[in-house]
């Protein structure tokens, strides 16, 4: 949600870069958008209610030079998604000028105060407060670093702030539960939300860590942490091409992404396990890591919740006590943990807010935090006392795809190793499930190549609303499967344990109701039956098994395949099916599929 875009270098090249990393960013999610630029004087602030197209509009009647300049694509939380909402904000001079992620909790106190003596507000926002305290400490003859710090000890919440004013040449910047990252370039530097925004001029990045603050001037930067020492953060080169973050031809980046998830699942396995032999090699994970362990406490949100249920599945089916949290529920209530306890925190972004906080707060309870996660400086991979990461590249649509795979596959072999750690054995069927996992880039193609998912979206696209039903490891399937389907869709989707579907939502089911029904190898009898009840009330079903379940295939409308793999396995190839319906029941009804209402990539307000 919003994203923060900063450029400083030697040319008058900001305006032009600046765009390019906002239209990077458009994937987080917003609104409205805005520039200021600075050349000499103040800041000159270009701002616009929704796409960065208006602001382009704007900008094309005058261009401004300059080579520093600060940008923001805004996501409504405190005021309607306006002009004078949207970011930069200034003071009552326009000698400063702030762009900000997520919230300041006391900006109503803050406000109120600075009416009070005598300051002006032109937006709702909470944003707004920043500058104006900034304006005070520089009338009091604080230096801009200085009227910055001071401003910051006044704020509670959390965010990211990119600051720029008349004084100086410099942009000044700080994190505090919000990611920011600097880019480093030959004569430039770059702030950011995340890495893509400027992936297209500099790979090399510097993670900045909760607290601290940084000034970067045009041929050099100065880091302080947040006890206010100096220090020396590494430049990391992120192996991300550039095009991996566009479409690549593809008219969407979710299809992009899902096309994409056989090379996201052979990154995941590579070097990881050996079918052969059985063995697992996690990197920094060898035998014996998680022998003290008694039990792990998954801890998510949405989709990566989803991936948590079924990891939480394959430990328990192998002797280890598991469970799964949503992290905003965890939060607020969280169950016993002790030396002995592991909590996986499963966040594609390790940015995610509520997952942070569940994560911080395992670990003051003295349980062993672990970052399952797809971005290596992530906050959640630093704060984490380890990390394993998904390996899936970058992934800009806002509906989770390839990672949700990632993620399943990643957990697969995370589980094996906790299994054998804290049992000491393996289950009988390791080589056959290890095997599965090294042919699913190639079932995944299969499906991606074949796939009747289109025909199917296109046979129901006028029901009511749509269920999903599956048992045991696929009941997450259908959790994730009607999450993807509401939320790029905006259809009502239901996702519910097979068994479940008697006992309440039986209720709901008419001839305008499909239910989505998902079949592994394991315990189909029981889910055939639960999709007889629907039949028997006029719904029309939609399995989603192998060619060789003959009796799944006599009962169901629909059908589509997965090939023959192991149950554990299945659904991860059930869920590509799924993906695609949900892909093009959105396409159907032209929705605005890589950036659906109301919903953004990185979730970072609890």
């Amino acid at each position: 949600m919003c994203g923060i875009i900063a450029r400083i270098g030697g040319d008058d090249d900001a305006v032009d870069e600046l765009l390019t990393g906002l239209e990077n960013l458009e994937y987080r999610g917003y609104d409205s958008a805005g520039v200021a630029i600075k050349n000499g004087g103040g800041p000159e602030v270009f701002k616009r209610e929704g796409e960065i197209s208006n602001l382009k509009e704007a900008l094309s009647e005058e261009v401004p030079d300059g080579g520093l300049g600060i940008g923001h694509t805004r996501w409504s939380t405190h005021g309607p998604p306006t002009d004078a909402n949207a970011h930069p904000h200034t003071d009552c001079t326009g000698d400063v000028a702030v762009v900000h992620n997520g919230i300041i909790e006391n900006y109503d106190e803050l406000k109120s105060e600075l009416r009070a003596r005598g300051h002006e507000f032109e937006s709702d926002t909470d944003t707004e407060v920043i500058p104006h305290l900034v304006e005070e400490e520089l009338a009091k003859g604080a230096d801009p670093e200085t009227a910055f710090r001071a401003t910051l000890d006044e704020l509670s919440g959390s965010y990211a702030v990119a600051m720029i004013t008349e004084r100086d040449h410099a942009v000044y910047a700080t994190r505090r539960g919000s990611p920011l990252v600097l880019g480093v370039s030959d004569g430039e530097y770059f702030l950011a939300s995340d890495v893509p925004a400027f992936l297209d001029f500099t790979e090399d990045v510097i993670y900045l860590d909760d607290g601290d603050v940084v000034v970067v001037e045009s041929d050099d930067h100065r880091i302080t942490a947040a006890g206010g020492e100096t220090v020396e953060r590494s430049v990391q080169t992120v192996d991300w091409d550039p095009e991996d973050a566009g479409k690549g031809g593809y008219d969407h980046y979710m299809l992009k992404e899902i096309h994409e998830q056989p090379a996201a699942l052979r990154q995941t396995l590579r070097g990881r396990a050996d079918p052969a032999t059985g063995d697992i090699d996690l990197e920094d994970f060898p035998a014996g890591t998680f022998a003290d362990v008694d039990r792990v406490q998954f801890v998510a949100c949405g989709t990566s919740y989803h991936a948590g249920l079924v990891g939480a599945q394959y430990l328990s089916a192998g002797g280890v006590p598991a469970q799964t949290f949503l992290a905003s529920e965890y939060a607020t209530g969280q169950p016993p943990v002790d030396d002995n306890t592991l909590v996986v925190g499963v966040t594609q972004s390790g940015e995610t807010a509520d997952t942070l906080s569940a994560l911080r707060q395992a670990n003051t309870s003295g349980a062993t935090t672990l970052a399952v996660t797809n971005v290596v400086g992530s906050t959640a991979a630093r704060e984490c006392d380890d990390a394993l990461f998904i390996r899936a590249g970058p992934e800009i649509g806002v509906a989770a795809t390839k990672t949700f795979s990632s993620q399943v596959v990643s957990l697969a072999l995370l589980a094996e190793r906790l299994v054998r750690d804290v049992t000491g054995t393996r289950t009988d069927d390791t080589r056959e499930r290890l095997g599965a996992l090294a042919d699913l880039p190639g079932h995944v193609q299969q499906i991606l190549d074949y796939s009747s998912a289109r025909r199917v979206a296109e046979e129901y696209r006028d029901s009511d609303a749509y269920f999903f039903i599956g048992r045991g490891s696929v009941r997450p399937v259908a959790l994730e499967g009607a999450l993807k389907f509401k939320e790029i869709s905006y259809e009502h989707a239901e996702g519910f344990a097979a068994g479940e579907l008697k006992h309440g939502p039986l209720a709901l089911v008419t001839s305008e109701t499909p239910v989505f029904a998902v079949f592994t190898g394991r315990n189909d009898e029981k889910t055939l039956g639960n999709v007889k009840e629907a039949e028997a009330r006029g719904a029309p079903v939609v399995a989603v098994a192998s060619d060789g379940q003959d009796a799944v295939h006599q009962y169901a409308d629909e059908v589509l395949t997965i090939p023959d793999t192991h149950p554990d396995v299945a659904g991860v190839l059930a869920n590509v099916q799924l993906q695609l319906v949900s892909y093009h029941a959105a396409d159907l009804l032209e929705r605005a599929i890589d950036k659906p209402r109301n919903l953004a990539k990185s979730v970072t307000v609890e």
